[in-house]
């Protein structure tokens, strides 16, 4: 499931298997009344709560329509639909569908464009820099995470053609060192 985890998935299902468990039903029988009801009542918490809930409930549909609703329609014969109506739905209902990464043309005509306003950049060492961090970030695939603790120092630019980068990786060799689109990156502690 490219773009959503185990443990987000987990967090989205908690919710809707807690108010389907309360009224014995199926997720896809699930409608707003009951759920409103549930929030109003048994599943009563602080306002906080009942919002990342109904916003979990909500997410975990859209996950469903925009990914499995044919699927379900097929083997289930039910139509995957949204139990959190219009007044009670989030603003932002997520992405699902988004196609994460862009494509390597996608990239590569942004980084062109990017590089091409460059001249005309009001700070032109500040963005000079942020267009080689970026760049560098891209073509070493360095998870954010790991990108977070590069600190000027950690870049070596007379190690081939970009310099090592290094990462708090897993996998292979904890200590080795690996080679990810011409950038050196040791992993380890």
């Amino acid at each position: 499931m490219a773009g959503l985890a185990a443990t987000t998935l987990n967090q989205l299902v908690q919710p809707v298997i807690e108010v389907c468990t309360f009224y014995g039903v199926l997720p896809w029988e699930l409608s707003s009344r009951p759920l409103d009801q549930y929030f109003a009542g048994p599943g009563r918490r602080g306002h906080t709560t009942i919002r990342k809930k109904i916003t979990s409930v909500d997410q975990y549909f859209a996950f469903l329509e925009q990914r499995y609703a044919d699927e379900i329609l097929r083997r289930f014969g039910a139509a995957v639909e949204s139990p959190v109506d219009a007044f009670n739905r989030p603003r932002h209902r997520g992405d699902f569908g988004l196609r994460i990464p862009p494509s390597r043309t996608e990239m590569k005509a942004f980084f062109t464009s990017w590089r091409q306003e460059l001249c005309s950049a009001r700070k032109y060492p500040v963005a000079v820099r942020n267009y080689v961090m970026a760049k560098t970030a891209y073509i070493s695939g360095v998870r954010a995470t790991e990108l977070c603790l590069v600190r000027l120092g950690d870049l070596h630019w007379d190690n081939g053609q970009w310099g090592p980068l290094p990462g708090a990786g897993q996998g292979g060799s904890r200590l080795g060192a690996a080679r990810a689109g011409g950038i050196h990156v040791r992993r380890g502690p």
